[in-house]
């Protein structure tokens, strides 16, 4: 698709010294710049269907080869379920309610459809269904909880939509399995429902309802029950109950509903999903599908992604830039999801959002991405996992469909809040959030694979020893944790607990050996593991990433993750030019991995050593040779948008260092990057001559003021401005001398890392 460049961008500079820009006219629309394909397969694991942002229902197909989004490209469809995350890794969760059209005779079993003709947009998918009288079309459209699915069958007498109440995704036979459900007619054009499941990831029990309607009264309807080698049908509206699958997994339970197509061929189904009860999921279909206008409804849904898209307006770069940008923008907009109104747990009027899967990942770049150009849905956010606190007694690292975990790491929740405090967020309960991040710091979980950590090492040894999983990844993800958790204490006047904290910070100094200059794991009695290779990628075939010593990397890989003490970091390698060679070694040896969160940071870290031109090849490298926008155009899985955040930060030439109040500048693609903040607020990024060998910025201002720093604070973001940026195809001397960001958190700390 392609988007035309705005023009006649004018800029003017206010009184005060301020730069704002003008406002532009209005750009090419940026929901034509959305591909939803990118990512689907080879592990990105996006969900190409039906969704508004954030919104719980995503009405997408499911295929005999989907991971954990129930979808790939090549593989055969088996139906459409309204329920699904997008671009997680791990195991399965949801595909629940599975629609499937059919003609003929009505039997749910083995379902199978090549498909030809599929399309999608930003709230909108379309497909064709080979069947044995001819092509099915299937569209499909969303709101927040509900789906509106259009299915165009063939002239037929036999016309049939099957709702399987027991489906889920399976990844390779180990995802969730139903427990029970029921399934009922309320009357001949209404099929309620609910099904409760166990297993999946986080292996928590979850039960969801469900109410369908239909457009038009069907010939005939009813429920049924399958096996592998059975199937019975019960016309009419008697309720089927069963559907267990924990010792048969062919069990099934559904309902049927069949139509004549031999005059009006097009038949459609709404359907609402909800946490509470399947009135509460007619309800909603009432409220947010109140006719059959499927144009309307598929209009509000891109109007919904034309909103939040719309807060990043880009110029320049080339058509495949723009496509990789707006739709990394569109998937940085699909998880948590916000069930507010359906939380089953607790009776609260607060917003509720699930499925953090999992602030590991996206702490680092997508929730610091919402707290710029969403700021009222990262305040809805914390709120939320605040209230979860108060509820469960733990601030959730990952939390899916009611229940907390797993935990990759740390308590970075802690990051996440600070973030937010460091930033002057607001619109939260800061003294609860203190008491929440200091349960995580202090107390030991009784269940640190879910909730909280694993403290006993930690607090008498300074690191965890070997003798617990993810020793060494996990301490480094501790002692920033404590570095966030100092910064909250110092924002509340909590000097003692900020002290503490701080001090505690530098516990990632116990790992580091000098000889080998990366982190190595120690056993509890200070011995280090022998026969150790920093560029050693644990676990070997023999260990799960669960049990080694680094969690999903290589101590070469997390030993740049000290985001808090780079300083420190640039000290145990000699001085700036031995900072850098380990750096390259890195990049160079191969030993970097885009397709994973710990090394998010690690080009921006050459920024630290007065190296921006660095910094700016290997983002440049990484954004031109790891993202395309095609269906295996993502290095890795997307993780809830944390990789797609990754794109969006670098492609504006910005950067966080997640949980402190700076960004990097670094080397934008685009000749204008225009931020739409709070209260009106405008952020602009001009670099006229980026281009893809122009990557070098050799002079910057501030509104119209020069810098000679590749950061700018957050408040000098969020005030709204111009950053101008000179480029060039060959590195000046610009911000070659690095000094450090203010942080006022920290100055009246006495104890701080390198003092």
């Amino acid at each position: 698709m392609r988007m035309v460049r705005i023009a006649g961008l004018v800029l003017m500079l206010a009184l005060a010294g301020q730069g704002v820009a003008q406002e532009p006219p209005a750009a090419a629309d940026p929901v034509a710049a959305v591909d939803v394909f990118v990512g689907s397969d080879d592990g990105g694991n996006t969900v190409p269907g039906a969704a508004v942002p954030f919104g719980f229902v995503n009405v997408s197909p499911d295929t005999t080869g989907g991971s954990t989004n129930g979808y790939d490209g090549k593989t055969p469809v088996t139906g459409f379920s309204f329920t699904h995350v997008s671009g997680t890794g791990g195991n399965s969760k949801y595909g629940n309610f599975r629609v499937t059209p059919t003609v003929g005779a009505v039997d749910p079993r083995n379902l199978v459809f090549a498909r030809s003709n599929e399309k999608g947009s930003a709230g909108f998918y379309a497909v064709d269904l080979k069947g044995q009288a001819g092509p099915i079309r299937t569209e499909l459209t969303a709101t927040r909880r509900a789906a509106l699915a259009r299915f165009t069958f063939p002239a037929a007498r036999d016309a049939n939509l099957l709702i399987d109440v027991t489906s889920a995704v399976q990844l390779m036979g180990n995802g969730p399995r139903a427990t029970g459900a029921e399934a009922w007619f309320d009357d001949d054009r209404t099929l309620l429902g609910r099904a409760s499941f166990t297993g999946g990831w986080n292996e928590a029990p979850l039960t969801l309802y469900f109410a369908a309607a239909f457009n038009r009264a069907p010939i005939g309807f009813g429920t049924w029950k399958a096996t592998r080698g059975t199937l019975a049908l019960q016309p009419g509206s008697a309720r089927a109950a069963g559907g267990d699958q924990r010792t048969d997994a062919s069990v099934q339970l559904g309902g049927y509903a069949t139509f004549d197509t031999r005059g009006q061929r097009a038949v459609q189904v709404k359907l609402a999903v909800s946490f509470i009860s399947a009135e509460q999921a007619r309800r909603t279909l009432a409220e947010e599908l109140p006719d059959w206008d499927f144009a309307a409804a598929r209009g509000r849904a891109e109007a919904a992604w034309r909103d939040v898209l719309a807060k990043i307006q880009v110029t320049g770069g080339s058509a495949d830039e723009r496509r990789n940008f707006y739709s990394a923008l569109y998937r940085s907009h699909t998880m948590p999801h916000d069930v507010s109104g359906e939380n089953a747990w607790w009776r609260s009027p607060a917003p509720h959002y699930e499925d953090y899967y999992t602030l590991w990942d996206t702490f680092r770049t997508l929730h610091p991405l919402m707290t710029l150009i969403q700021p009222e849905r990262q305040r809805d956010m914390i709120v939320s996992l605040l209230e979860t606190y108060r509820h469960t007694g733990w601030l959730p690292d990952a939390r899916i469909a009611g229940a907390n975990g797993m935990t990759q790491g740390g308590s970075n929740s802690d990051v996440l809040i600070a973030d937010a405090v460091v930033k002057k967020l607001g619109g939260f309960d800061d003294a609860l959030a203190f008491e929440a991040l200091l349960k995580n710091g202090d107390v030991e979980s009784d269940d640190p694979i879910n909730q909280g950590r694993a403290l006993r090492d930690y607090l008498a040894l300074g690191y965890m020893s070997l003798n617990e999983t993810r020793s060494a990844s996990r301490t480094l993800e501790y002692a920033y944790n404590d570095f966030a958790i100092a910064e909250v204490a110092s924002a509340l006047g909590r000097k003692p607990e900020a002290a503490r904290y701080l001090k505690r910070s530098r516990n990632w100094r116990n790992l580091w050996d000098d000889r080998l200059k990366c982190i190595r794991p120690r056993y509890a009695d200070g011995g280090w593991i022998a026969n150790f290779d920093c560029d050693h990628l644990y676990p070997d075939n023999r260990t799960a990433w669960w049990d080694a010593p680094f969690y999903e990397g290589s101590s070469a890989q997390y030993s740049t993750y000290v985001p808090h003490d780079v300083a420190g970091l640039i000290g145990k390698l000699g001085g700036e030019a031995g900072f850098v060679a380990w750096l390259d070694r890195l990049f160079d040896g191969g030993g970097y991995e885009q397709g994973n969160e710990p090394d998010f940071l690690a080009a921006y870290l050459y920024i630290h050593a007065g190296r921006p031109d660095r910094a700016a090849e290997r983002v440049r490298h990484i954004m031109a040779n790891h993202y395309r926008p095609a269906r295996d155009g993502l290095p890795g899985n997307d993780d809830a948008g944390a990789m797609s955040s990754w794109y969006v930060w670098s492609a504006i030439g910005l950067f966080p260092n997640a949980g402190q109040p700076f960004y990097y500048i670094g080397a934008p693609i685009f000749s204008v990057s225009s931020l739409h903040l709070e209260k009106g607020r405008r952020f602009e990024v001009r670099a006229p001559a980026a281009s893809a060998a122009a990557r070098y910025v050799v002079g910057a201002t501030l509104n119209g003021r020069p810098i000679n720093r590749a950061w700018l604070t957050h408040d000098e973001v969020a005030a709204g401005g111009l950053l101008e940026l000179r480029m060039a195809e060959t590195p000046g001397d610009w911000a070659t001398r690095f000094t450090a960001p203010p942080n006022p958190y920290l100055a009246a700390i006495d104890a701080r890392p390198g003092k």
